[in-house]
């Protein structure tokens, strides 16, 4: 099973979550994977996500995007799961700060407001050492124009990494990994 948990002001209809969903769709695969709409709240985004865990049978990989890796990386390291981290926001806290106040929702269009007991959540949600580093895989691309790429590849050593060069935010080459996800979650053989 996988878990996928999309970035701020984003969702379900993310390019991301599609292409991963018609993927597993291709493979017969669809009813392994769960992506659904996070609430603002880091808490409830959190306690949605961890009921969706609660309901899998064997322990699910969580793939996470942006500040969805940030989620990815508690809950991983709460449950013991394995994560694929994608461009993930390492320092959400402070990466969000910035967007304190009304925000819009890239595909809805609905507007939403972010406040400081949000990012407060956020801050209690961070997780200072990684129990099991090996269960973490870190996809990031050098030319992320909203997260510097460096602070993922110091906080996830340890972990696996892939760091290509170029791209942006959105992680462009998202497409090409998608075998390489699902093998990671145990959904694929290894060739």
């Amino acid at each position: 099973m996988i878990i996928y948990l999309h970035g701020f002001r984003s969702g379900p209809q993310s390019w991301k979550a599609r292409s991963l969903g018609a993927r597993m769709a291709e493979l017969g695969l669809a009813d392994q994977l769960w992506c659904g709409q996070l609430p603002v709240s880091p808490s409830a985004a959190i306690s949605l996500a961890e009921a969706q865990i609660a309901r899998c049978d064997t322990p699910p990989t969580l793939v996470g995007s942006s500040l969805g890796g940030y989620y990815a990386t508690y809950l991983a390291n709460r449950h013991g799961c394995r994560a694929v981290l994608v461009n993930p926001a390492v320092l959400a806290p402070l990466s969000l700060s910035a967007y304190v106040g009304i925000q819009t929702h890239m595909y809805t269009g609905e507007p939403f407001e972010l406040t400081e007991a949000h990012i407060a959540e956020l801050r209690s949600l961070e997780v200072t050492q990684l129990a099991h580093p090996e269960n973490y895989w870190l996809l990031a691309e050098t030319g992320d124009e909203v997260l510097d790429y460096r602070h993922a590849v110091a906080r996830y050593a340890g972990g696996h990494q892939t760091v290509l060069e170029g791209g942006d935010h959105s992680f462009t080459r998202w497409d090409a990994w998608l075998d390489e996800i699902l093998r990671f979650a145990g959904l694929l053989p290894t060739p």
